[in-house]
């Protein structure tokens, strides 16, 4: 069977996990089905939760990896903006690409979300962006060729569609096998999981404290078209997310209560 063409000249891929993270090297594998031109600009360790954050107080190191393939001391952001305003200030790519996220990105999760941050920060510089993340319910089995096998078809599709580019799209792959996936789905953001963060408090053989924060995820009842609901049910999401946060009701309320 012929190869498809590739649809994209010069594509960036960047993550959240980290230069060497295995989810990166799926997207780097489906990427070179798609783009004549792959360049790797990604965060040289694990940058998650750091949603679209960029580095002002401290220099950033850039790192070569190989051919087109940088680590950069910094976030995803960093990341992103290195990438299209310093390494490939010859031509800008055509799309940037973020993932494949190890754990699903769903609901209020979002906003905290390095893999989200890098497509919002690319949204930003006016670049189409993707935000690829693959769901699971095992931490050790991670099922990766999901997002091997269905990332190409579904991002040949949507970079067909002329999306405005004040939005950028978060795609979650389900846990189950590809060839058991349900279609496509546009969605809602949705509540999600994320319930809760706790502060876990340790001592260290020193006799100092130290501090981490734990997330807590609960199951619960989400709206049927939100990307909770459609991944939990076996699709792929793919949800249009945007800057623009204001809530409107309470908008409308405190012009009421303060004139």
């Amino acid at each position: 069977m012929q190869e498809a063409e590739p649809i994209f000249g010069r594509v960036l891929l960047t993550n959240d996990d980290g230069i060497d993270a295995p989810g990166l090297r799926v997207l780097e594998e489906v990427a070179a089905t798609l783009a004549r031109e792959v360049w790797v600009v990604a965060p040289e360790h694990d940058q998650s939760g750091t949603s679209h954050s960029i580095s002002l107080h401290s220099p950033l190191r850039v790192s070569p990896k190989g051919e087109r393939r940088f680590a950069v001391r910094g976030t995803p952001g960093d990341c992103v903006v290195m990438g299209v305003r310093h390494l490939l200030a010859d031509g800008r790519p055509d799309m940037i690409l973020s993932g494949v996220n190890r754990g699903a990105n769903l609901g209020v999760e979002t906003v905290f979300s390095g893999t989200v941050g890098a497509a919002m920060t690319a949204m930003l510089l006016g670049l189409p962006a993707l935000a690829l993340s693959q769901a699971f319910s095992d931490g050790n089995a991670v099922p990766w060729d999901t997002a091997r096998a269905l990332a190409p078809g579904v991002i040949r599709r949507l970079a067909g569609a002329d999306w405005s580019r004040n939005a950028c799209l978060n795609i979650n792959f389900p846990t189950c096998p590809a060839d058991r996936a349900g279609p496509v789905t546009l969605t809602r953001q949705g509540a999600g999981l994320l319930d809760d963060i706790e502060v876990v408090s340790r001592t260290d053989p020193r006799n100092f404290t130290y501090h981490w924060l734990r997330l807590h995820r609960s199951a619960r009842q989400d709206a049927e078209q939100s990307e909770t609901a459609v991944v939990a049910a076996g699709g792929v999401s793919v949800t249009p997310l945007r800057f623009e946060r204001t809530h409107e009701e309470t908008l409308v309320q405190l012009r009421n209560i303060l004139g």
